[in-house]
């Protein structure tokens, strides 16, 4: 088993495209709507260093997790779907740096009551968006089941959770998407980013993030001819600073 990514460097455009998924250590794409790996390395290597805390309050089947094990950092997951927390220990389940196995959690990204204010040195997560896909049937509590103007009011919250217990002077980064809806664009990723710099954070930076391998794709091509409109190819990774208070 690789350990680490082959040819991995770090990048240093605010244009990233990542073609191979990335399969090292126990990473897969099996759960859907989960990142790439290459996109926590990139946040976790920049923006911390060993024995730091990083946050995940949207842990999903733990691909920002293994990457905190990987590069010895102490990992806390928020999870509030029980199968994806079952998949997430499986996937964190490999003989690496086991003095840096996470803290995983079955909790809401809302009410983060278990962490201590200002404890946390990093925030690396990637949550639904919105109801374009739904992780769970019967979770009331799952943002995944939330159409767009109650996510959004529901961000708000988990903005300020985020703000509390991120250190001063350290980072968050969010990776998000837009959608589309009665044939015209629905800015779901700067409404989310406005929810964030109410909440006191400041932008550092806007990633533009290409999509690749999209499962509809292929169906939605000769669609996007007939009925003129653009497949949305790009996802933005916003990474905000907390300011010293």
């Amino acid at each position: 088993m690789r350990w680490e990514p082959e040819n991995y460097n770090m990048e240093v455009t605010t244009l990233w495209s990542f073609r191979e998924r990335g399969n090292w250590a126990t990473h897969n794409g099996r759960y859907r709507g989960n990142w790439s790996p290459y996109i926590p390395r990139n946040i976790i290597k920049r923006y911390s260093k060993e024995n730091d805390m990083v946050l995940d309050q949207f842990m999903g089947s733990g691909t920002t997790l293994i990457e905190t094990k990987l590069l010895k950092r102490k990992g806390i997951g928020v999870e509030i779907n029980p199968y994806a927390i079952k998949l997430a220990k499986n996937n964190l389940d490999f003989n690496k740096n086991r003095e840096y196995e996470p803290k995983i959690y079955n909790g809401d990204a809302r009410d983060l009551y278990f962490i201590p204010n200002n404890s946390i040195d990093l925030i690396c997560t990637h949550p639904p968006y919105s109801n374009i896909i739904k992780y769970s049937h019967g979770i009331k509590d799952d943002l995944s089941n939330y159409d767009i103007n109650e996510f959004i009011d529901e961000i708000k919250i988990v903005a300020k959770e985020s703000f509390r217990v991120l250190k001063g002077n350290k980072y968050c980064a969010i990776l998000i998407g837009d959608t589309r809806k009665s044939k015209h664009v629905v800015p779901l990723g700067f409404r989310v980013m406005e929810k964030y710099l109410e909440a006191g954070f400041l932008l550092k930076e806007i990633i533009i993030k290409e999509q690749h391998n999209c499962k509809t794709t292929g169906f939605w091509y000769k669609k996007s001819i007939q009925y003129n409109f653009f497949l949305i190819a790009h996802e933005y990774l916003f990474i905000f600073r907390k300011p010293n208070l």
